[in-house]
């Protein structure tokens, strides 16, 4: 019985459940996203034993599923997902989610939970997007959100280029975060050492 379905039609390849209502998966065309069932569907189907039973008769709009999952988090990676797992990759460090790609790629999506953090990372992001423009002309947002729209995603990668710029691009980046180039260079490295090595 299909309790709940999105609303974005996927090639799932792999899927790994982060709570009881939550769960990352991967698709084919390269795209890592989070969903979450909403908090009334969870509700409705504990309350009741027999709404397994009445799932079966509801439907939602076009025959789909009566609930509907919620898209939190949406990237494109770039290559096809293969394999995702919960992991603390450093001694003490916080969860992570880890993943594989098909060329044999390894990747790790970091929740932030500081907002000073989200905040100091989506700005050097958008920094980053303007001064380090992509080798083949494509718009960065529009490579990150190939299939879907990125959302809530922060391109560590791309944040991991400011060290490769020329010092002088660094320190106008860094005037704009009001840092010093090497206060922003600690800040990457720190959040890099906090997750992965």
């Amino acid at each position: 019985v299909i309790f709940a379905d999105d609303t974005t039609p996927r090639w799932t390849t792999c899927l790994a459940l982060l709570d009881h209502n939550t769960l990352v998966g991967g698709d084919k065309f390269g795209n890592v996203w989070v969903s979450r069932l909403p908090a009334d569907a969870t509700d409705d189907a504990d309350a009741d034993p027999t709404r397994g039973a009445k799932v079966l008769w509801e439907r939602g709009l076009l025959n789909g599923a009566p609930q509907k999952l919620v898209t939190l988090a949406s990237f494109h990676v770039g290559d096809m997902v293969t394999s995702l797992a919960r992991a603390t990759l450093a001694v003490g460090g916080a969860e992570c989610i880890l993943y594989t790609t098909l060329l044999g790629a390894v990747g790790v999506l970091v929740p932030i939970t500081a907002r000073e953090d989200v905040d100091f990372l989506v700005m050097a992001e958008m920094l980053l997007r303007q001064e380090h423009g992509p080798l083949c002309g494509r718009d960065h947002i529009a490579y990150r959100g190939a299939f879907t729209p990125l959302k809530h995603v922060v391109d560590g990668d791309l944040c991991e280029q400011f060290n490769a710029l020329p010092a002088d691009a660094r320190k106008r980046l860094a005037d704009e975060l009001d840092r010093t180039p090497a206060e922003v260079s600690k800040k990457l490295e720190d959040m890099r050492a906090r997750y992965a090595f």
